[in-house]
């Protein structure tokens, strides 16, 4: 029986190589590849697809949000609120701003819950760090209602949501700045690592683009001490081909994780996207009882599956120092016990979706 991919890199490069490989090609015979037009071209299509004024490509979606809360000013003595299930590279950021990371457990759709922050909030806590977790936007609207009160700052971690919107406002539009990734996992993806600042502020902006090139404000002066976390050529070539792909890979995604919803049995609980919600499914994640068992029956059958994430990063070995015990947070916990994402990406077969669900019904059954 044909083997299911959880994803399929090799299939999408199949079918955009004869497009993609001369643009690569001539951005190479160009010869400049720091710092040229490329990267320019493709800050400014982002930027117009998120809706605001900057965009700034880094080497990382993890620089993407250290340099974000860098140019904010948050650092040691601040705190940062976020949920304890994204990855661990969001709660990193804030660590290695100097900041203390605190959570907020999340609602059963695995965002944070707005009513767990307010409670988090103290007389240090300046920002608040929400995850657009599987493609589906947080609860922007209540959370910068919350931080206008309380004078917080919002770093969005979109690093799974590029595309997605709230309303008519996309991902990476609400908050100071949107840190997005374009992992080669990602739905906009790059051929290694890569990432992207949006921003509608000019100060911030500007910062940001100074701190990724060694804080310099021009060949000759270091204004502060910055890093080297620039967007490659190559890769900027790559995500602006990649960008016009992009309605139809979530128009894919949407299908796969419609047809899923008709068929997988109610046993099987997968959140259902609000009204108000454009989901782009870089991940479909269901929750189930005898998760652990489900993914080695699927794997038995040729199915491939993941789990974001299996441990909660408040009981990571590096977060000991941070002092948290099971129980803490127990919608999180539980829901890391439970998830499990299936394969949802744009290159199944016809039939993949149906096998998948009628051997997760045959499981549960």
């Amino acid at each position: 029986m044909r083997a299911i991919p959880f994803v399929a890199l090799d299939a999408q490069f199949a079918g955009e190589s004869a497009a993609l490989m001369p643009k690569i090609q001539a951005a190479l015979e160009r010869g400049q590849w720091v710092g040229a037009d490329d990267v320019a071209t493709f800050e400014t299509e982002v930027a117009r697809l998120c809706g605001v004024e900057h965009g700034i490509g880094v080497a990382s979606g993890t620089d993407a949000l250290i340099l974000s809360l860098r140019a904010l000013g948050i650092g040691p003595g601040d705190e940062v609120i976020t949920p304890p299930n994204s990855f661990v590279a969001t709660t990193a950021a804030i660590v290695h701003s100097g900041a203390k990371p605190v959570f907020a457990d999340v609602r059963p759709d695995q965002n944070i819950d707005p009513a767990a922050v307010e409670r988090a909030i103290t007389p240090r806590t300046r920002a608040i760090v929400p995850v657009h977790l599987t493609g589906r936007v947080a609860p922007m609207f209540e959370l910068c209602e919350i931080a206008r009160r309380h004078d917080l700052r919002i770093i969005e971690d979109a690093a799974q949501s590029i595309g997605s919107k709230l309303g008519d406002r996309p991902a990476g539009s609400f908050g100071d700045v949107g840190c997005f990734s374009a992992h080669p996992l990602k739905n906009l993806n790059a051929m290694g690592d890569a990432g992207y600042v949006v921003t509608n502020d000019d100060k911030t902006a500007e910062r940001i683009r100074r701190l990724r090139n060694n804080g310099l404000a021009d060949r000759n002066t270091v204004v502060e001490w910055g890093t080297v976390s620039r967007l490659d050529v190559i890769q900027a070539v790559v995500l602006s081909h990649r960008l016009r792909a992009l309605p139809d890979v979530i128009t894919a995604r949407r299908r796969n994780a419609a047809r899923y919803r008709e068929l997988l049995p109610a046993s099987v609980f997968a959140p259902p996207c609000r009204a108000d919600e454009w989901n782009t499914f870089h991940t479909f994640v269901i929750q189930v009882d005898r998760r652990d068992e489900l993914q080695a029956f699927l794997a038995s059958r040729g199915i491939a599956t993941a789990i974001h994430y299996p441990v909660p990063i408040h009981l990571q070995p590096a977060a000991r120092s941070l002092g948290h015990r099971p129980g803490d947070f127990p919608i999180a916990e539980l829901q890391a016990s439970r998830v499990l994402s299936l394969p949802v990406h744009p290159y199944l077969q016809p039939g993949d979706v149906e096998r998948v669900a009628a051997t997760i019904a045959e499981f549960t059954a």
